[in-house]
């Protein structure tokens, strides 16, 4: 074989190796799309965990709803529809649609934040002061307003603890009698209703505040007990 011949067989092994390396290399160092991170999620997909939560029926009324991610637990009526929410949970509150009424909504919230707590900007007022929850105080607003034949009442609950605010909002709406077609004695029914629902709807949830506790959020696993790759 000629000195020439040698060189062109020396330069097409050289190509070949260069060529292996890159294409296989390049393959072995792709991502998996199925792998995924240690929370279960997909690679890229930064959304949190869904808050750690727990309901129990304590009694035939009572249920207990735990929240360990956002460090609190409350009791509730078994009655009142739950939904959690990624900050806290809410209640709906059934109403007796046998009662003559214009009672449109009954609603309590529970929501966690970080920072200082403070109630949203109102012109008028009809209560203010605090309530004492076990070992703690909780700050309390009241408000109402009535818009277009609509009224509207609020009652706010507010306590911080370690950076977080724990706020509780109680919601009341009634229609205008006039939506119904109320007049005379039922709708003198329907006002009287609508005061005894109101009543009890805000004594029921200012129990729930009450029944407020701090939970420890869910503890870490000893770094020495986590399980090795090797």
């Amino acid at each position: 074989m000629s000195k020439n011949s040698k060189n062109i067989v020396i330069l097409v092994v050289v190509i070949v190796i260069v060529v292996a390396i890159i294409w296989f290399g390049g393959h072995s160092s792709a991502p998996s799309s199925g792998v995924q991170n240690p929370l279960g999620q997909a690679a890229g997909n930064s959304a949190a965990p869904l808050p750690v939560s727990e309901t129990t029926k304590v009694s035939g009324q009572a249920s207990l709803y735990e929240n360990a991610e956002l460090g609190f637990s409350v009791k509730y009526p078994t009655s009142w529809e739950k939904d959690q929410t990624d900050t806290g949970v809410q209640f709906i509150m059934p109403i007796d649609q046998s009662q003559v009424s214009t009672v449109a909504k009954l609603e309590a919230d529970v929501t966690v934040s970080s920072g200082k707590c403070a109630f949203p900007p109102v012109t008028t007022v009809d209560d203010r002061g605090t309530i004492a929850v076990g070992n703690m105080t909780f700050n309390m607003i009241a408000m109402s307003n009535s818009v277009q034949g609509r009224s509207y009442t609020n009652r706010m609950y507010s306590y911080e603890h370690n950076g977080s605010c724990y706020l509780f909002a109680f919601s009341y709406i009634a229609l205008s009698p006039d939506s119904k077609g109320l007049t005379g004695s039922d709708l003198t029914q329907a006002q009287n209703n609508n005061k005894a629902i109101l009543k009890t709807s805000d004594d029921a949830f200012t129990v729930m505040v009450k029944s407020f506790a701090l939970v420890a959020p869910p503890a870490g696993k000893d770094e020495t007990q986590a399980p090795s790759s090797k």
